[in-house]
């Protein structure tokens, strides 16, 4: 687990694109470019406070659908969106806490754009490492190279997920 010189727990990632800024911008920020990679249902409200919620089970019931009640807690367009998150279902004693996520975007030329993504706020033990050992993969073996795939081959079919 990468730390902080605080001795914070956090998770790193970075992708490289092929797509200018604006086209990952909007894969990140509205319901229609998150559902061609990140999850099949969402709610995206672009403002601070605003919902940032990803539906990775839509047809579950309230509370067991994914990242429910998540908010989004700072932006600057093109370039940066921080947002609340939560663990998965599952981790019920540390679902109901809040870490946080921020997603950098990077133009590297008019057709390609570096996304970093950090996610900190881990409590440590029990739960908390395994939700941070879940989010470690999720992040960077799957939402990271489906944001990629998104771009070099289409959108995510979910129903063949």
């Amino acid at each position: 687990m990468p730390m902080l010189e605080t001795g914070e727990w956090f998770i790193y990632g970075t992708v490289i694109v092929p797509a200018a800024p604006t086209a990952v911008w909007d894969a990140w920020t509205t319901e229609a470019g998150a559902r061609t990679f990140f999850a099949p249902e969402c709610r995206i409200d672009l403002r601070v406070g605003g919902a940032y919620e990803m539906f990775f089970e839509p047809d579950a019931p309230p509370g067991s659908r994914g990242g429910e009640g998540l908010t989004i807690l700072a932006i600057q367009p093109e370039q940066m969106l921080s947002i609340t998150w939560n663990a998965p279902p599952h981790l019920t004693k540390v679902r109901n806490q809040m870490t946080h996520v921020t997603v950098r975007l990077e133009p590297i030329d008019t057709n390609h754009t570096k996304v970093t993504l950090h996610h900190d706020g881990w409590g440590i033990g029990g739960e908390w490492d395994m939700a941070y050992k879940y989010f470690d993969r999720a992040w960077n073996d799957i939402v990271l190279p489906r944001l990629r795939q998104r771009f070099e081959s289409g959108p995510i079919q979910w129903e063949k997920e």
